[in-house]
């Protein structure tokens, strides 16, 4: 909001008033009967050097407007999510506005508005008089000179630039005879060029009403919940009242020991009726409308304008992510405050990507699952939904309320001003560790080097893995920290193929199979599918990011799972489906940038793998939820102390990325229970339930079928048949889940659960008949 602005006057200034009044008054005289002519010869015939060089023409650019943010509903209609402003203002046309409104106007402010060449003579030099005088300010302009000063004003508080802002509304407002006098002549121009209807309704249309509520359209749904077109004679003359003087006369502060409620907003009444004293006397109502309106009361009906983010209920964090990229992309302007200023100004409509449907799914979702706040920990959870092949954000839900207000946050942890969705650049947090989610960079690098996922793989746990190669660093090898252990969930080892070492997480298994890659090449897998630091660093490549600890936005991880499902293509996440001015033209928008990132063939047999991860490996336990709706494909990822949890998957129509994790502290996630349900198992209900909205409204498809070829890779590496991985410990279904020891602090291991699946059982009777990965079935 603008800050309040003062306008300057010096003593100076008023001798210098007086100095140039008679003259001025000549010039005026002249110019109010023939303007064109008085403008012409002015410097010979008054040889006031002062108007040499003064404008005669005033650029009427757009009237600063509301800019709004849509969704769509259920039938594909535009669903209003936000409004934003500098100045609350709905442009009207003439015959939008009520013929009383338009009378008041002029009989208050200017009755011989339709007789005069732009300046009224008499108003204007009595008003130059009074202020060279030192006395009240006074205004004694013409409708037409009040339109070109609210006209330059509008034009200074335009300027992005706050030191010239000023400077310029300094000049717009300056109770001087030179900045009258430029008024004058512009608003003689202005008659030239427009007429006088166009003149009126611009005035209407861009004159302050008290606060942030501009034009006389947002002016008749703020103080009486009704259009301009609709005002009866009380409600026009009120408003018509409240322009003269509009922080005084406002009538939305009931309070005010001045002018509130109390006595009945006297100075507003005083003023009001002084305007259906000059209707009556302009002749532009009956002595019976006027003694009718004078009796009736002022009894505002305040509708507060909902403006910001806060409006958009459960959508909020969609729509703050949404003025992010507003304020992010250079289409919008070159500088930040630019772009704001543009956004706020501009009167813009811009349609967003975000499906209420599938955003209401998403929301009930993670409410059923996940409080705002709970005892045990911060906890936050979040659902990001993404469409492969487009990038369009479809919903993006999380368990906190919005807010951006200081005073608001301090009340409680159930509000949030950070989108844990998104990137910190775009309101949102530093991102989380994505834990075993982030091996599929690994595999698609592996698949990508001409490797298979039968090959067989030494997933024994180690005390030193030795040197990595890493094309990034200097030398091209990188040593693996001294004492990195990772360890696998249950302990298991021995050899594991690639396809089942994913189906079951298998840290070691990948830590090996990065040895046998590039860590440089993995890292710029993961870039080309959409993937970045949160914090905006470049991503790490040391050996312990292949389990996933480079910490990323899930919207992010959402992109690369929408890669994968659209056979390699990867497509910018974008929120804006486009733009509309006020003149009805399209402004340009972000784009997806849509490309191939991976071969289809490779992403064709990746698919295959992860689908084997939700059927029969750690993301059954959501597979089994989401039974019938389709081919999926999923992993898992569940960090150190097991203090965040994700289920991120994809069909070929929606990719999903759910997550439960501390927003702050250490709690493990597995060892907490809220209203029966292990935390760190919420995601096995919350990414199932949103799937299965999603693939209702956009019903997926089988992937590609895998070439076999790019599935064997080489050849060289042994069959899954063959393969002879060690015993993995099962869980007894009818047993409590083995206790699962803490591994050491940074050593990055994922570790994706305990045979338990989440049933909303009391601890220790959710185990499952599964392998200690979080894949075995209800208990």
């Amino acid at each position: 909001m603008p800050e309040p602005r003062t306008p300057a006057k010096t003593v100076a200034q008023s001798v210098l008033g007086f100095v140039g009044l008679s003259v001025a008054a000549g010039v005026l005289a002249t110019a109010a009967v023939t303007p064109a002519i008085a403008m012409t010869g002015l410097a010979t015939s008054t040889g006031i050097s002062v108007f040499d060089g003064l404008p005669d023409y005033l650029q009427l650019d757009s009237l600063a407007q509301k800019s709004s943010i849509y969704a769509k509903d259920s039938a594909g209609n535009p669903v209003l999510l936000a409004s934003f402003y500098d100045q609350n203002r709905i442009e009207d046309s003439w015959d939008q506005i009520s013929q009383f409104a338009k009378d008041a106007a002029v009989s208050a402010e200017d009755p011989r508005f339709f007789e005069h060449g732009g300046i009224d003579l008499a108003g204007t030099v009595r008003a130059v008089v009074n202020n060279a005088a030192g006395g009240s300010t006074q205004g004694g302009s013409s409708i037409t000179q009040q339109y070109v000063k609210n006209v330059l004003v509008q034009k200074a508080e335009a300027i992005p630039d706050k030191k010239e802002s000023d400077a310029a509304y300094e000049e717009a407002t300056a109770t001087t005879p030179e900045r009258k006098l430029k008024e004058m002549r512009l608003a003689i121009g202005l008659e030239k060029t427009y007429g006088k209807e166009d003149i009126l309704r611009g005035y209407l249309n861009i004159s302050g009403f008290g606060g942030r509520v501009y034009g006389i359209e947002a002016a008749s749904n703020y103080y009486f919940n009704t259009t301009a077109a609709n005002l009866t004679l009380e409600q026009a003359a009120t408003l018509l009242a409240i322009v003269n003087n509009p922080e005084n006369l406002r009538i939305d502060k009931p309070d005010s020991a001045d002018n509130g409620a109390a006595n009945g907003y006297a100075l507003t009444k005083t003023r009001r009726d002084y305007v259906l004293d000059q209707m009556l006397k302009e002749q532009k109502i009956s002595k019976e409308q006027h003694d009718t309106a004078v009796a009736i009361p002022i009894t505002p009906t305040i509708v507060p304008p909902i403006t910001g983010c806060s409006a958009a209920g459960s959508s909020a964090y969609f729509c703050d992510y949404v003025t992010n990229v507003l304020q992010n992309n250079e289409i919008f302007g070159a500088t930040q405050d630019e772009r704001w200023t543009n956004f706020k100004r501009g009167g813009y409509s811009v349609f967003t990507t975000l499906d209420l449907d599938l955003q209401a799914a998403s929301q009930a979702a993670i409410d059923e699952y996940v409080p705002k706040t709970t005892t045990e920990l911060d906890l936050g959870a979040v659902s990001v939904s993404v469409q492969p092949g487009s990038g369009r954000i479809l919903a993006m839900a999380q368990n906190k309320d919005y807010s951006q207000d200081p005073d608001v946050l301090a009340t409680g942890s159930n509000y949030s001003a950070i989108n844990y969705n998104t990137d910190q650049a775009y309101g949102g947090s530093a991102g989380f560790q994505p834990g075993s989610t982030y091996k599929i960079f690994t595999l698609t690098d592996w698949l990508k080097s001409g490797k298979g996922v039968n090959e067989s793989i030494n997933a024994n746990r180690r005390s030193d893995w030795g040197t990595f190669t890493n094309s990034c660093v200097p030398g091209g090898r990188e040593q693996a920290e001294a004492g990195w252990s990772p360890r696998n969930d249950e302990g298991e080892s021995g050899s594991y193929t690639v396809r089942r070492a994913t189906q079951q997480s298998i840290n070691t298994a990948f830590i090996a199979m990065a040895q046998e890659l590039d860590l440089c090449d993995i890292s710029k897998t993961a870039e080309s599918m959409g993937v970045h630091r949160a914090d905006g660093a470049p991503l790490n490549n040391s050996p312990a990011t292949v389990l996933g600890t480079n910490e990323v936005a899930p919207l992010s991880m959402a992109t690369a799972f929408a890669t994968l499902a659209a056979g390699g293509k990867t497509c910018d996440p974008i929120a804006i489906d486009s733009i509309t001015k006020p003149d009805g033209s399209t402004a340009e928008v972000p784009s997806a940038n849509c490309r191939q990132s991976v071969d289809a063939k490779v992403a064709a047999a990746a698919d295959d793998v992860l689908q084997g991860v939700v059927s029969n490996g750690t993301a059954s336990a959501s597979g089994a939820r989401t039974d019938g709706v389709g081919e999926l494909i999923g992993k898992t990822g569940t960090t150190d102390n097991a203090e965040a949890t994700w289920m991120s998957g994809a069909s070929t129509t929606v990719a999903t990325v759910v997550g439960t994790f501390n927003v702050s502290g250490h709690v493990n996630l597995r060892d907490t229970y809220i209203g029966g349900t292990q935390v760190a198992s919420m995601r096995h209900y919350i990414w199932p339930a949103v799937m299965s909205a999603a693939l209702a409204k956009y019903p997926g498809g089988d992937f590609p079928e895998a070439d076999r070829a790019t599935l064997q890779g080489d050849g060289s590496g042994s069959s899954e048949e063959d393969s002879t991985p060690a015993p993995t410990p099962t869980a007894d279904p009818t047993q409590a889940p083995s206790e699962v020891p803490t591994p050491a602090p940074g050593d990055g291991a994922d570790t994706d659960g305990t045979g338990e699946d989440g049933g909303p059982a009391a601890p220790g009777n959710g185990g499952g008949a599964g392998n200690g990965n979080g894949n075995g079935s209800p208990g």
